[in-house]
């Protein structure tokens, strides 16, 4: 539990950041190229200026790729006119218009299932709005030229493995992610033969054309459910395992550097970082983000 200090600086980080994220309002509008490339984010009103940041870095860096948006049920017709203005027009789709099938409903599935259905046609990108992309992407511009899935790692130390390497007595109450892990050996063997995994992160993620669309997802979420209950596989983190389990039995997936892409833990940065994952328990500690967020602007603006 934070204490009151902890939750004090906090909020006084978030509007401070806020204050300086309206700044992305004066950079030029991001021009989308119908070359094959989709980069989808779910977001809603609350997120949207951090999402400009995420998105304009990200698509500047990459050179490629229109925008796809997933509104989580907030968006505002302000917002939708700022998401025209600032992103060329990006298809919008309403989260209640996806079919989730027998998935859960809610924990981003509906996120990753319109990753898995729109793959068919293009090579799609899941990009969090808490992402800041600092420089060079060369890795994701080679995968998605090579046809290659990727993810950014969950740890340093994140590889592929056999899904028996995660075989393990899990405690009861453990974090959903742990439960599902510890049995992945045999969840992920219903839909797939010799299945790997990685822990690997749902915040940015890169799904090849072709492929497999729902079907392993839906088969590893009907096993998951009848092993682990209704209400435990309808907890937060779901999606990301699953996202992992995906990524890792693709032809030849890559999994990026995590010396230049990583997942923000209050332990600095890198001298040469290529997109950082700002997540929720470390974002606003220190200065990091405040200024990461000055420097993307910056950058934008040039």
């Amino acid at each position: 539990m934070p204490s009151i200090a902890e939750h004090l600086n906090w909020h006084a980080k978030q509007w401070w950041h806020g204050r300086i994220a309206r700044d992305v309002l004066d950079t030029p509008p991001l021009r989308p190229r119908d070359d094959g490339v989709v980069i989808l984010s779910m977001i809603g009103t609350r997120v949207l200026l951090p999402y400009l940041l995420a998105v304009k870095s990200f698509a500047a860096a990459l050179g490629r790729g229109r925008v796809l948006v997933l509104d989580d049920g907030t968006l505002s017709g302000a917002d939708r006119a700022l998401l025209d203005r600032h992103l060329g027009g990006p298809e919008v789709i309403a989260i209640g218009a996806v079919d989730t099938g027998p998935a859960p409903r809610g924990g981003t599935w509906e996120r990753l299932l319109t990753v898995l259905d729109r793959r068919a046609a293009d090579y799609v990108i899941q990009l969090d709005s808490d992402t800041l992309t600092l420089g060079p992407v060369p890795e994701v511009r080679a995968a998605v030229a090579a046809g290659r899935s990727f993810t950014i790692r969950g740890e340093a130390a994140a590889a592929l493995r056999p899904a028996t390497a995660y075989a393990a007595d899990v405690a009861a109450g453990a974090h959903i992610q742990a439960a599902v892990e510890g049995a992945m050996d045999r969840l992920a063997a219903v839909a797939l033969r010799d299945p790997l995994y990685v822990r690997g992160c749902s915040g940015f993620a890169g799904f090849a054309r072709g492929g497999d669309g729902r079907t392993v997802a839906e088969a590893f979420s009907r096993a998951s459910e009848a092993l682990l209950g209704r209400d435990r596989w309808r907890e937060w983190g779901t999606e990301q395992v699953t996202s992992n389990l995906l990524i890792a039995n693709e032809p030849d997936p890559l999994l990026l550097p995590y010396d230049r892409y990583l997942n923000f833990w209050d332990e600095g940065l890198p001298a040469d970082p290529a997109l950082v994952h700002f997540v929720g328990t470390c974002r606003f500690n220190g200065r990091t983000y405040l200024d990461a967020t000055r420097a993307v602007i910056a950058a934008l603006r040039q």
